[in-house]
């Protein structure tokens, strides 16, 4: 009876989860047979949940609207997820600490002990992450603002601080001061700790992104907008692919500019956040980026494997230098501890250039 009685929570979750299950999918994951899935949808049926199945090749189980499903019911994995992303939250958005915290010991205290203690398993503490600064947390009233107007597929305005490194403007900021953006909203996406508003640009007739910790929304408009195809099927992807996400290099105690020979399109997919990619010809292009150190920012940039042309500063270039005889010295220790036999694979290097900025 007790196992009975867990698969028919199981059932109630699943169906809060997906408007419609298909008799099969649902044994599948159940992990029993279609006859014991009719059987516990009579005994659901027998204790008032208004379980409805359609007929045909494609009939399926619904569960209607406004059944009354027990509070907080949540499986192992489910519980698991709650306790990480309530930890988690206030990294990413300001103003949530207390309220998560509080959020948490709520749904802790209604869970069943066995519960308890798997979300008592997992207690998250975050890390600066030494290689990519770290993303500035967002606004909550922000978040909510951004997020309502894309769930209801309505025109939003707003302001944008400018997101310009050293000697350039960031796309988000190429516009007449005090002059408002308006775009509609299509995803709210986030990546490497930055959440991302991706949008089609109503003035500029073209798909843009903002970073959402540098909006000011602006009243709702009330205005409807039709969706939009994005160019390619993967969201997360158009934002990593982007030149210009808005970010800003000049954070770190370090910055430079570089030029690559290599696509645009490839460098800034693996950039890290805060990284400044801009064409700079066929198969090439220009590199904003900062770091810790300039030890460790030639080294960011030695890691696309490609030819390099320092813009500057003279101090970049002179990390470069001080790679490259610290890189040499250790090729060369590793050959005089090797049988003679002719010259390692793929070195030396190429010599870096510097160009005065």
């Amino acid at each position: 009876m007790a196992e009975t009685s867990a698969r028919l929570l199981r059932l109630l979750s699943l169906f809060q989860s997906r408007r419609d299950w298909p008799g099969p999918v649902l044994a599948e994951r159940l992990e029993v047979s279609p006859r014991t899935v009719r059987r516990d949808i009579g005994r659901l049926r027998e204790l008032g949940y208004p379980v409805r199945v359609s007929k045909g090749p494609g009939g399926a189980y619904r569960l209607d609207a406004g059944a009354k499903i027990p509070p907080l019911l949540f499986d192992d994995e489910q519980a698991i997820a709650v306790a990480v992303a309530l930890q988690t939250a206030p990294s990413t958005v300001a103003g949530l600490g207390e309220a998560a915290a509080r959020a948490l010991a709520t749904v802790r205290q209604v869970m069943p002990q066995r519960l308890r203690q798997r979300v008592d398993a997992v207690r998250v503490t975050s890390i600066d992450n030494a290689w990519d600064l770290a993303a500035p947390p967002v606004d909550s009233r922000v978040l909510l603002a951004v997020g309502t107007a894309v769930r209801h597929r309505e025109v939003l305005t707003f302001d944008h601080a400018s997101s310009g490194g050293p000697g350039r403007t960031a796309g988000a900021a190429d516009r007449e001061p005090g002059r408002p953006f308006r775009v509609e909203p299509h995803h709210l996406v986030m990546w490497s700790g930055r959440w991302y508003l991706v949008a089609w640009d109503v003035e500029r007739s073209h798909w843009r992104t903002f970073r959402v910790d540098r909006i000011a929304p602006h009243a709702p408009t009330g205005l409807r907008f039709a969706p939009r195809d994005l160019p390619g099927s993967d969201v997360t992807a158009f934002v990593v692919g982007q030149l210009d996400r808005g970010d800003a290099p000049d954070q770190w105690a370090c910055h430079g500019e570089v030029i690559l020979d290599a696509p645009a399109a490839v460098v800034a997919r693996w950039a890290p956040g805060g990284a400044v990619v801009e064409e700079a010809g066929p198969g090439r292009c220009r590199l904003g980026l900062g770091a810790w150190s300039w030890p460790g920012l030639a080294a960011l940039i030695g890691t696309f494997a490609c030819d390099i042309e320092v813009i500057g500063p003279p101090e970049l270039a002179a990390a470069c230098e001080e790679l490259a005889h610290r890189y040499a010295k250790a090729a060369a220790g590793h050959q005089a501890g090797r049988p003679t036999g002719g010259e390692a694979p793929g070195s030396p290097a190429s010599p870096v250039s510097f160009r005065a900025p």
